[in-house]
């Protein structure tokens, strides 16, 4: 098991070093992205190849991605999301609503793209990119190569958000603060909605971020609803245990808990700070053990209908969004 384990520790330390490059600092991908990437070079070189690392590659892409999960829940508190009034959470539910259902019928009938990409990649687009596609690689038991082909896609359409969203700010006659409103509600990433909405000023970031994190939280109804609807349409090794019957993700009712305890217990700074990191290195381990588990040949057999999915996903976002921010906010 060691060896797994020592890998990913490798190839995520060598993704946090490169997040600190000064070239990459500024690019918006975060060291999970970068784990993935080398987790993904490693596994597909030869000599790079490690004995024995099966059992530590299972303990990180299961264990250590539910417990990063749940410790992702202490970067939210009831109280942000309060503060913005129902309308933020109708438009959460209208976005990540018409973005799931759409997009999957996309996906499966039209692109004929197989079930667990496609959900995993609208599951990314739709929540909190590539913490909502491990959390619903956790709950369905996908391929690596889904996954990775979905975080492929929520990195390459969010990465385009940053540079889109700051140009359409002065186009569309929304304020400064609804405009945020719109960035949260439809950019991919925690991390790119951070940057998109600093780019348009400080009322956009504080109510971008407010927003982005609700829609993280309605991941966890979101993962409730998908392991009933896997199970009922015959996928039978999903769960815990990779048995059929009841599909409960507890990890999700974990992160619950720990909204619910950030939002009433204060915490010493270094220690939280401190827990937030280590769901961070957590989740950045699960990443580069998916990545190495992934061969290239099974993402290139999808050929390009994942990036065409995740274009139909990201114009969704960005156009049914917009009307969706003007009809609920605009002024």
């Amino acid at each position: 098991m060691w060896q797994g384990l020592l890998l990913c520790s490798v190839l995520t330390t060598l993704g946090y070093g490169l997040a600190q490059v000064p070239l990459l600092a500024h690019s918006g991908f975060s060291p999970l992205v970068f784990a993935l990437l080398l987790g993904l070079l490693a596994g597909n070189l030869g000599f790079t190849r490690v004995a024995n690392a099966k059992a530590g590659l299972h303990l990180c892409t299961r264990w250590l991605l539910r417990g990063g999960i749940v410790l992702f829940g202490l970067s939210l508190t009831l109280q942000q999301i309060f503060a913005l009034g129902p309308w933020v959470l109708v438009l959460d539910l209208v976005v990540i609503g018409g973005v799931l259902t759409l997009g999957y019928l996309i996906g499966t009938r039209v692109l004929k793209l197989d079930a667990e990409t496609t959900l995993l990649t609208c599951a990314g687009s739709a929540i909190c990119g590539a913490a909502a596609v491990l959390a619903t690689e956790a709950t369905i038991r996908s391929r690596p190569a889904a996954t990775s082909m979905a975080v492929a896609t929520v990195v390459l359409f969010g990465s385009l958000s940053m540079l889109v969203y700051p140009l359409l700010y002065p186009l569309v006659g929304l304020d400064e603060g609804s405009f945020g409103i719109y960035i949260g509600a439809t950019v991919h990433e925690v991390a790119q909605v951070v940057a998109a909405a600093d780019a348009v000023g400080p009322d956009a970031l504080a109510n971008a971020v407010i927003v982005k994190l609700l829609r993280v939280l309605l991941l966890i109804p979101f993962l409730l609803i998908v392991g009933q609807c896997w199970l009922r349409r015959g996928n039978t090794m999903i769960g815990a245990e990779g048995r059929g019957g009841l599909v409960i993700p507890w990890f999700a009712f974990g992160f619950l808990a720990m909204v619910l305890f950030n939002s009433y217990v204060l915490l010493p700074a270094s220690l939280h700070h401190g827990l937030i990191l280590i769901g961070q290195v957590a989740l950045a381990m699960a990443m580069a053990a998916l990545g190495y588990e992934t061969r290239l040949e099974k993402l290139a057999a999808l050929g390009l209908r994942p990036f065409i999915l995740a274009l139909c996903l990201f114009l969704m976002l960005s156009g049914g969004g917009l009307l969706m921010t003007v009809l609920c906010f605009g002024r």
